[in-house]
């Protein structure tokens, strides 16, 4: 088989842990495997480094950004390999660029365009490990470029698509996917399986273990993603196309995003092409926004409501003020003391009433709902923050998640 392991920055945080991931990666080799290792930086190391460049400048070129943070995964790479070297295994570190990895021109969060796996492919036929620095690949002018969040598990699943890979496991500080975050609901079980697009949703609405770019690249280029820990040998978590599911749950997790905030738009002049205006220039100030409600008001006014991310809310101000001022908007109001709380499972594509089950149990826990949201495989809803942990037990109890 060929295998792509992945370890994180927490995995390989110091040298005692490189120790231990090229004890596991030599276990995984002596089974007979093919092994492809892609690594982090060591945690930490990426902060430093913009700490750097921010004691001389706090706006940096970004393509010397990208030379600067690159650098924490080579350096990882190259312990890793020296490890497994000293252990008696022929290992060999390869950059970004040396696996083949092409990307746009995009610096600090470029997008991969193809990669080139023949050296890869070399180096496997001569039997070696190969340990790719995470992370980072190379443009058509030559010059290195990071992948932004998440860009070392984009690294492995590309490689994994690459390199046709049987596997690719990515070792993170916990043990895999669970029904919904252990340490709000402690009944909460992990799962075997889970499919592509249930993951998606739940990496979209809040859970952590996995950035949703690289699940979408695992889905596109059909690579079978196993999330498990580094610290213990436990099985991990299964992601893989719907058909290799055999029993296919109603609901497969309850997830749980605090980073949210909604904005209210009042009185807004009702004429065609309006809300057009207001979300595509929110659009060109790159606002992710998330749920809509529209109303109509009185006078020839309507009231919108929408979401977007925290972190986008001065951005989305900005371009909000500009329609009050020209009197496009009467009034406009905020509120961050808002959460998102989102049922998930492709059994919901051939059972009715998981919805009505949803808002019942809101209903039974006095807990109002502010916007709801529906997809095929997914319920949402954003209610008062301070309810947060409260609707997701009562919904895991509703679900029977625990058992």
């Amino acid at each position: 088989m060929v295998i792509v392991q992945k370890f994180g920055g927490t995995s390989v945080g110091d040298l005692e842990r490189i120790q231990s991931v090229a004890h596991r990666v030599a276990v995984t080799k002596k089974e007979g495997n093919d092994v492809v290792v892609v690594v982090s930086a060591m945690s930490g190391e990426t902060n430093k480094l913009v700490d750097f460049a921010e004691y001389f400048s706090q706006n940096p070129a970004r393509a010397d950004m990208d030379m600067l943070l690159s650098s924490g995964e080579r350096v990882t790479a190259a312990l890793l390999s020296i490890a497994l070297q000293e252990m008696g295994l022929d290992a060999i570190a390869m950059t970004g660029r040396k696996a083949g990895i092409v990307t746009d021109k995009h610096h600090t969060k470029a997008r991969i365009e193809r990669i080139n796996p023949q050296m890869m492919k070399s180096a496997i036929n001569e039997g070696k490990i190969i340990v790719v620095a995470g992370f980072q690949g190379v443009n058509s002018d030559g010059d290195v470029t990071t992948l932004g969040r998440g860009g070392s598990d984009l690294s492995a699943v590309a490689i994994a698509g690459a390199l046709e890979a049987d596997l690719c496991e990515i070792y993170t500080d916990v043990t895999g996917i669970f029904t919904t975050d252990p340490r709000i609901e402690p009944k909460a079980k992990k799962l075997e399986k889970i499919s592509y697009d249930e993951m998606l949703e739940l990496a979209s609405l809040g859970a952590k273990v996995l950035q949703n770019r690289s699940v979408e690249l695992a889905k596109k280029l059909n690579v079978n993603l196993v999330t498990r820990s580094s610290f213990c040998d436990e099985e991990g978590t299964l992601i893989t196309k719907e058909e290799n599911i055999m029993e296919k749950p109603l609901v497969s997790g309850i997830a749980l995003d605090r980073n949210q905030a909604r904005i209210s738009l009042m009185g807004v002049n009702d004429r065609p092409g309006i809300a057009s205006d207001i979300f595509n220039a929110l659009a060109k100030s790159e606002v992710n926004v998330d749920m809509i409600i529209q109303n109509k008001a009185i006078d020839d006014t309507t009231n919108i409501d929408f979401t977007v991310p925290v972190g986008d809310l001065h951005d989305a101000k900005t371009v909000v003020d500009t329609f009050v001022k020209s009197g496009e908007i009467k009034d406009d109001s905020y509120n961050e003391d808002i959460c998102k709380v989102s049922v998930v499972g492709v059994g919901m594509k051939s059972h009715a009433g998981v919805a009505a089950q949803a808002f019942s149990t809101m209903a039974n826990e006095n807990i109002n709902i502010n916007m709801i949201s529906t997809s095929e495989i997914k319920v949402s809803m954003v209610i008062d923050e301070k309810y947060a942990e409260l609707a997701v037990r009562s919904l895991h109890d509703t679900y029977e998640l625990d058992k």
